[in-house]
């Protein structure tokens, strides 16, 4: 039975809710009935009990290893995704502040952060790609933070896009915050240079549900007594994430992706490399066949994460999307509001799916050329 639903499987290329790492899977499937020592499935035990309070205390401690976290450092797991950090953060961090916040817009993700930061103070848009269909990210000669800004927001991967910041920004003085939720746990990151960083977990990370924040400590004093008790982050943070019932199943699934990151992969190191790799086979083809696959983003912009591209004419578009289903290739249609395509190869994407899809790109191209 298992070997035959393995061969229904497809190889998913969704943006989110996407791909999760095929052992992960086979882990849950082992355990959903019963989780070892509880008498009850993960979907049924108390967030207060024993063995749920371990399995979230496993997830945050991987977390903290991964990202090379200190004590200065929380970490916790909130639900609303990432459309509700974009008036989280701007409640907590911007709400009363003297100085506006700052924004860099590459992208639809941004975009929409910048609209709801307006809601709660002043903001200052410092870079904003739309002139360009937001195709590529800023040069460094393009940006200038403020030394006293409340914060500075980057959306490190612009899933529509396909535009990504390869290295850490540096925002100076100023906290920086960035929506890594498309891209988060991809590469190593130099953590001291951010003051908070939130990813939605269901595009490289887990499943839908829980909202990881890493947030520095001092920053938590932002948050006001006023606020809406959800809302703060303080209270998040006070309660070790239990101030509400907990996403208790994407959080323990978030903990086994972890897992997987750290004993399997062996790392952020090797996974960076490995999504390097896998990019760089569909890139290669982009190259080869400039006129027939037109990428969307600049080349020293690329993402590693969602790889998107267009033809020549709606025909061809739809014609290898028709063949890329029936070899197996799902869910590569770009976003409504850019159209084209749009591969999403995650963390958990294998290298086999990628070398699939490169495979079919090849033969496609030269049979319509």
């Amino acid at each position: 039975m298992a070997t035959q639903v393995m061969q229904e499987r497809q190889l998913n290329f969704s943006p989110g809710p996407a791909v999760l790492p095929v052992p992960v899977l086979e882990h849950i499937r082992d355990e959903l009935l019963c989780l070892p020592g509880a008498g009850a499935s993960i979907l049924e035990v108390s967030h207060r009990s024993k063995q749920y309070i371990e399995i979230q205390e496993n997830a945050k401690a991987s977390l903290q290893r991964l990202l090379g976290l200190d004590d200065s450092y929380d970490v916790l797991f909130l639900q609303g995704g990432a459309r509700l950090q974009f008036s989280m953060v701007p409640i907590n961090l911007l709400r009363g502040q003297p100085a506006p916040a700052q924004y860099v817009v590459t992208g639809s993700w941004g975009k929409n952060a910048v609209e709801e930061a307006r809601r709660e103070g002043k903001v200052e848009i410092v870079y904003d790609a739309k002139e360009t269909n937001y195709d590529r990210l800023p040069l460094a000669s393009e940006l200038s933070f403020r030394d006293d800004a409340a914060y500075v927001h980057i959306t490190s991967n612009e899933t529509i896009q396909g535009v990504q910041f390869p290295s850490d920004v540096d925002a100076g003085p100023a906290p920086l915050v960035c929506d890594a939720s498309s891209d988060f746990l991809c590469r190593p990151y130099d953590i001291s240079k951010y003051g908070l960083m939130y990813a939605c977990a269901q595009k490289n990370a887990g499943p839908a549900g829980v909202t990881v924040v890493v947030i520095r400590k001092e920053l938590l004093e932002r948050s006001g007594e006023d606020l809406p008790g959800y809302l703060s982050y303080n209270n998040h943070a006070q309660a070790d994430s239990m101030w509400n019932t907990p996403p208790t199943f994407a959080i323990y699934v978030l903990g086994l992706v972890t897992r997987w990151i750290e004993e399997t992969v062996g790392g952020l190191e090797k996974m960076h490399q490995r999504n390097q790799q896998k990019a760089a086979l569909l890139y290669d083809l982009l190259d080869a066949f400039p006129e027939f696959y037109i990428g969307h983003a600049k080349k020293s912009d690329r993402s590693l994460m969602n790889v998107t591209f267009r033809f020549p004419n709606d025909a061809l578009e739809a014609a290898f999307l028709s063949q890329a289903s029936k070899h197996g290739l799902t869910n590569l249609k770009g976003h409504r509001s850019v159209g084209g395509i749009r591969a999403s190869i995650y963390n958990a994407m294998p290298m086999e799916g990628v070398q699939q899809l490169a495979s079919f790109m090849k033969d496609f191209a030269t049979s319509n050329s």
